[in-house]
């Protein structure tokens, strides 16, 4: 594959993916901005991949946030998520694109899905109402490469990351995720000198975190297979409660301040644990540590707010 398209190269995965891309050297990199063409406008889109030609293309681009985004803009989630998949799923067949691989979300899966949660859970029982918007766009946007492959055999397949983070994250105070939104609790909690920083819900969730340089690696090498599967998970195999990621990042920022939990706002899915057996089947495990990958992370925060260019 000699050029590959890229979609949201200036988001937090879109851009991992570039740099690997770059860093290999073995492709060109095609991107372009949503000024000149939005992945919205269909007719816009068509055009282009016609008129670029790419051998491949990574969707990384799409509406995303955290759960007080998600469960308040159901509507925009959906259908932005939607439109986009559709688009570049059907505009790469018209432009006899021979491969795409679609980046959805562990999100996909049954709230209370068996754990760890194996690829074929999907659609057995009900989403997590908060993110069901998203969750059900990232479905019908991998459904259409199952059946695009099934259909026309083009080599469409996708890839349903866990919990993500790391270079270039969103820290919004409202509608980032987990992660990056503690880490901005916890900076800002240490630069005011506070004892005491409060999250939302229990704290009791169990959730797995997997740095987008580790999924970039992913996306590489299943793009590298002959014959992938229809969906792979990607996750990093480890997993911590709320409570113990904002220890970890509490020690990483030296806030050393207390933690108070606020039960009455909403915990989301209880556990969201991947079933990796395939993927490592494969031949492909996640490198970075939590704990690395955090200290990397609280470092770049604060070289971009430094700089004056945090995400946000």
């Amino acid at each position: 594959m000699n050029r590959i398209f890229v979609t949201g190269h200036r988001g937090m995965v879109g851009s991992a993916i570039c740099r690997a891309l770059r860093a290999q050297g073995t492709a060109d990199v095609l991107t372009v901005n949503r000024e000149d063409v939005d992945l919205l406008d269909s007719s816009a889109l068509f055009a282009w991949l016609k008129q670029t030609k790419p051998d491949a293309i990574i969707h990384a681009a799409g509406k995303v946030g955290g759960i007080e985004a998600n469960r308040t803009q159901q509507a925009a989630f959906l259908y932005e998520n939607l439109a986009m998949a559709a688009n570049i799923v059907e505009g790469a067949r018209r432009a006899d694109v021979p491969r795409l691989l679609f980046l959805g979300s562990s999100c996909i899966y049954p709230r209370l899905a068996p754990q760890p949660i194996p690829e074929n859970a999907l659609l057995t029982g009900p989403l997590e109402p908060t993110n069901e918007g998203y969750a059900i766009a990232k479905i019908a946007g991998l459904k259409l490469c199952h059946y695009y492959r099934a259909n026309y055999g083009l080599c469409y397949h996708s890839a349903m990351p866990t919990n993500l983070y790391g270079t270039g994250d969103n820290y919004a105070a409202r509608g980032s995720h987990v992660l990056p939104a503690l880490i901005r609790k916890f900076e800002e909690a240490r630069e005011n000198g506070a004892s005491e920083v409060t999250l939302w819900g229990s704290g009791n969730p169990l959730r797995e975190f997997l740095h987008v340089d580790d999924l970039a690696s992913a996306c590489l090498f299943l793009v590298s297979l002959d014959n992938p599967p229809d969906l792979v998970n990607v996750g990093s195999g480890r997993e911590v409660t709320i409570r113990e990621l904002a220890n970890i990042i509490n020690a990483a920022t030296g806030a050393n301040a207390a933690l108070r939990f606020d039960a009455s706002m909403p915990d989301g899915t209880p556990r969201k644990f991947l079933d990796l057996t395939l993927l490592n089947s494969l031949g492909w495990r996640a490198q970075i540590s939590l704990e690395h990958g955090v200290a990397k992370t609280v470092a770049e925060y604060r070289a971009a707010k430094r700089d004056g260019a945090l995400r946000e």
